[in-house]
């Protein structure tokens, strides 16, 4: 049988409520505070519920709440204070320190037996939810750690290292491509198609995870069979207008050729994402050898960028509360900026349009 703690100074109240009780639950008695803790210490493991009443000698309820809590047991066992006091403020009071339950006196028997009863269950049900959860926290834990081992063990291998620096000389190939790219726009438009550009290369923990997860054997020839954004490139442009001509040119360069496509900005996903995604296969050239990596371009507008980082945040951080309420706003953001982006992108087309009728009417003879 589960076991049952009442706390209360009148034994009229402790024998009702063992009357109300035994026939269900082990009732253990204690008359003051002090006590109540003493007996909570010894049957802590079995005790699922604790009625509790707020006046008492030597350490009133109050004080019993605040070391339950202190010692982190009112989490798992619940407080249901027993009371005459039926002021608003005192029940709010008790709650606001953590107590589960109220029970007034005088105790109606099948009031005081359901609400129990119904308050056990519910944190048995809490109880399990947070031993699973540990359970989980655990195991994603442990499997942190094998991934850190086995991608240390990864990373002291030469010909990883190698591949390594072969993605490294891509990402290097695809940036020079751009800023040449970025050098004639400069010369023949007077303005530049992107913003900046980021590189990043997967660690190897990262790859490994991912290689794992996916079924692949860890090794440099899956690596570069099945992974496609082992080496990436972000490219930032101001308009999306920028963006598709950009990649146009990139992709019509001699010795590169494009594997695969993705546009989020013509089609985003559910959750307002957009970006151009290509995967492109480009060539790289050793003392000895030349050869062709794969390379995960993505190119985004300014505001796509921003939206991107905060959105990162959300989806990799835990216990954010409000965490539904922030994908609605985050979404609602994303429409907005897509907006806002073929706006600004029109009121540059005007700006130049002007500017070149203003050239126009400024030539000899007109």
């Amino acid at each position: 049988m589960q076991r049952i703690l009442v706390v209360d100074d009148v034994e009229l109240n402790r024998e009702l409520l063992r009357n109300m009780l035994e026939d269900e639950y082990l009732i253990e008695i204690a008359e003051d505070g002090e006590k109540a803790l003493r007996k909570f210490r010894k049957y802590q493991s079995s005790i699922v519920a604790v009625l509790l009443d707020l006046q008492m000698p030597n350490k009133d309820g109050f004080a019993v709440i605040k070391e339950m809590k202190k010692n982190g047991w009112l989490q798992k066992i619940p407080v249901l204070v027993v009371s005459s006091e039926n002021a608003i403020e005192i029940e709010s009071q008790c709650l606001a320190f953590g107590a589960a339950d109220f029970i007034h006196k005088p105790f109606e028997s099948s009031i005081v037996r359901n609400r129990i009863k119904n308050t056990i269950e519910l944190f048995a049900g809490k109880n399990r939810l947070a031993q699973k959860v540990e359970e989980q926290e655990e195991a994603l834990k442990k499997q942190d750690r094998i991934i850190k081992l086995q991608a240390e063990k990864l990373q002291e291998a030469e010909p990883f290292n190698r591949l390594m620096m072969e993605y490294r000389a891509a990402i290097m190939g695809v940036e020079n491509r751009l800023q040449v790219l970025n050098e004639e726009f400069s010369l023949e438009y007077n303005r530049n198609p992107f913003e900046s550009i980021k590189s990043r290369l997967k660690t190897p923990a990262s790859i490994y995870e991912k290689l794992s997860r996916k079924g692949y054997p860890v090794t440099v020839e899956s690596i570069k069979e099945n992974l496609k954004d082992v080496a990436g490139v972000r490219v930032i442009c101001s308009f999306p207008d920028d963006i598709y001509h950009l990649a146009e040119l990139l992709v019509k360069q001699d010795n590169i050729t494009l594997l695969g496509r993705k546009d989020y900005i013509k089609s985003p996903k559910t959750n307002g994402y957009r970006s151009l995604h290509l995967i492109l296969n480009v060539p790289i050239f050793l003392s000895n050898e030349k050869k062709y990596m794969k390379v995960e371009v993505q190119f985004r507008t300014i505001a796509m960028d921003f939206w991107a980082s905060l959105e990162h945040k959300l989806k990799y951080k835990k216990d954010i509360d409000n965490a539904e309420e922030i994908v609605g706003l985050l979404k609602t953001c994303a429409d907005s900026i897509e907006v806002l982006d073929y706006q600004m992108q029109e009121i540059r087309d005007k700006i130049d349009s002007s500017r070149k009728n203003n050239d126009v009417s400024e030539e000899p003879g007109q």
